[in-house]
C-alpha cells in the first residue's frame, strides 16, 4: 500500500462511501462550503492539488472550477479525531457556493441563543 493509499484508507466513509469535506480558506480560517468525498475523489484531491468533489446528485466526480472558473487550490488537508470528517483548506479563486457568493454560509441566521460559562 503506497502512504497516499494509506492515507485514504484511514478515513471513515459512510454507509454511502462518502465522507463530509469542510472547504475552509487557507490563510483567513473563512469557511466556504462543504461538499461530498469518496476514496477517488480525495486521491484525486490529495494528489492532483485540485478540489474534486462527488456530486450526490449528478453522480459523477467534478473538480470545482472546471465550469466556473472558481477554482479551488489546495493548500492543505486534515481528518479529523474520529475519522470521518475532512478539513480541506484551499485558495479560493472567484466564489465558493454555486450561487455565486464567496461562502455557501453567508446567508440563513439561525439567531443562536449564544452561550458563555456564566450560563
Amino acid at each position: 500500500m503506497t502512504d497516499l493509499e494509506a492515507r485514504i484508507a484511514a478515513v471513515a466513509f459512510n454507509t454511502d462511501g462518502l465522507a463530509p469535506a469542510i472547504i475552509q480558506q487557507w490563510d483567513t480560517g473563512e469557511v466556504l462550503m462543504l461538499g461530498w468525498m469518496d476514496a477517488e475523489a480525495l486521491r484525486r484531491t490529495l494528489s492532483t492539488g485540485r478540489v474534486t468533489f462527488w456530486s450526490r446528485s449528478r453522480r459523477e466526480y467534478w473538480r470545482k472550477g472546471d465550469t466556473s472558473g472558481h477554482v479551488q487550490y489546495v493548500r492543505g488537508a486534515r481528518l479529523d479525531c474520529d475519522g470521518d470528517a475532512l478539513l480541506i483548506q484551499v485558495d479560493q479563486i472567484g466564489a465558493a457556493c454555486h450561487t455565486g457568493t464567496r461562502s455557501c454560509f453567508d446567508t440563513t441566521d439561525l439567531e443562536p441563543t449564544v452561550g458563555s460559562e456564566t450560563l
